[in-house]
């Protein structure tokens, strides 16, 4: 296939089908593929059956537009929870919001030693006849980056915002596919990248939330609170109707910050 737009390095297109000499067998599993590769296959073979421009831009979307959607996501509901319901709403909503991105990167650190431990190399290394749609990727593949990001944002905007999580969760689901569909990652790499990403924000959401809903009131008392509740709703009185945002923890109650 061709090259990615943006340089984004790309496989040089194939020039035949793969031969004895350059084709590695399936990792065998009781007599046949193990599951792992012969899905990794079935999904790789759909970029092979795809046109070139196509391929272009599923890799593009995989490699960068499908996180630059999460924030896209991530914007839509910190405006939202802004402008809807109580200023504790705001509050609590915005601190379990913030958690996202600190999520993922703590995912990410995390995930360091997991590769190092594992030391999986990526699949194009043992199965030479996949599509890869970018090249340069020299690191181990187990768990996936790029899944383990994408699914702790999806899971703290979901945290922190019901409807809008939702469409972050779809997103990070596409990525994890198109990791598959780009020939970088096994589809154990992928669920591993979910599961490190899913565990890392919510449990540690409790301590995140205790350590930010104070910061975020603070914020919220002083000349920067619009970035926390819109003086416009306070001015004009009344309550609008929230979307998916948490209720205010009501005193002695034990109600939980987050969402259930």
């Amino acid at each position: 296939m061709a090259g990615l737009a943006s340089g984004i390095p790309l496989a040089e297109p194939r020039t035949g089908l793969p031969t004895a000499e350059t084709s590695i067998p399936l990792a065998e599993s009781g007599g046949g593929a193990s599951p792992d590769v012969a899905l990794l296959y079935d999904i790789n073979d759909l970029s092979k059956a795809a046109p070139p421009w196509f391929d272009r831009i599923m890799g593009f979307v995989g490699e960068y537009g499908i996180m630059f959607g999460l924030v896209a996501v991530g914007l839509l509901s910190w405006w939202a929870m802004r402008r809807r319901g109580t200023a504790e709403d705001s509050i609590t909503g915005v601190a379990a919001l913030a958690w996202a991105p600190l999520a993922a990167a703590l995912a990410i650190v995390v995930n360091i030693p997991i590769r190092g431990f594992v030391e999986r190399p990526r699949p194009f290394v043992d199965h030479k006849d996949l599509e890869v749609l970018v090249l340069g990727k020299t690191d181990y593949s187990f768990v996936s980056d790029h899944s383990t990001m994408a699914m702790a944002i999806a899971v703290g905007i979901f945290l922190a915002h019901r409807s809008l999580g939702y469409a972050a969760l779809a997103l990070a689901l596409a990525e994890g596919f198109l990791r598959v569909y780009m020939g970088v990652h096994y589809p154990t790499d992928v669920i591993g990248g979910f599961a490190l990403g899913t565990a890392i924000t919510l449990l540690l959401a409790p301590l995140a939330m205790a350590l930010l809903t104070p910061l975020v009131r603070a914020i919220a008392a002083s000349r920067a609170g619009w970035l926390v509740r819109s003086p416009h709703l306070d001015r004009n009185g009344g309550r609008a109707e929230p979307l998916g945002i948490p209720e205010p923890r009501a005193e002695g109650t034990g109600e939980k910050d987050l969402a259930a």
